[in-house]
């Protein structure tokens, strides 16, 4: 199932950027989804206009907030720090990558 979620990103050094993207989501296992490769094509879009100089900096995906929050903070109505206290820390961050299938050829039958 195809869902946005506020991610909350920390990108070196110190700085909190707050993407609303459409990740994947699987209800059973409390899991997001989000593709490296879209995620940072949307930092790069975001920190163009706020701070290029860290384009390709380190980053962590340390959660996501709630849609209120995210408007507040797009707006300029709430302060990072308040932000981060309303964050939804993810219990863990796990990295998938994706391994190319490999053929082998079949053993005969005798």
């Amino acid at each position: 199932m195809l869902r946005k979620f506020p991610l909350v990103i920390h990108v070196e050094p110190q700085q909190i950027v707050i993407l609303n993207k459409k990740c994947r989501y699987c209800a059973g296992c409390d899991l997001i989804i989000a593709r490296q490769s879209e995620l940072e094509t949307l930092m790069v879009a975001c920190l163009e206009e706020k701070n290029p100089a860290i384009i390709g900096n380190e980053y962590l995906t340390m959660g996501v907030v709630e849609r209120k929050d995210w408007r507040e903070a797009s707006k300029g109505k709430t302060d990072t720090n308040e932000t981060l206290n309303r964050m939804y820390v993810f219990k863990d961050v796990l990295d998938f990558e994706l391994m190319p299938l490999e053929w082998h050829p079949t053993e005969k039958l005798q």
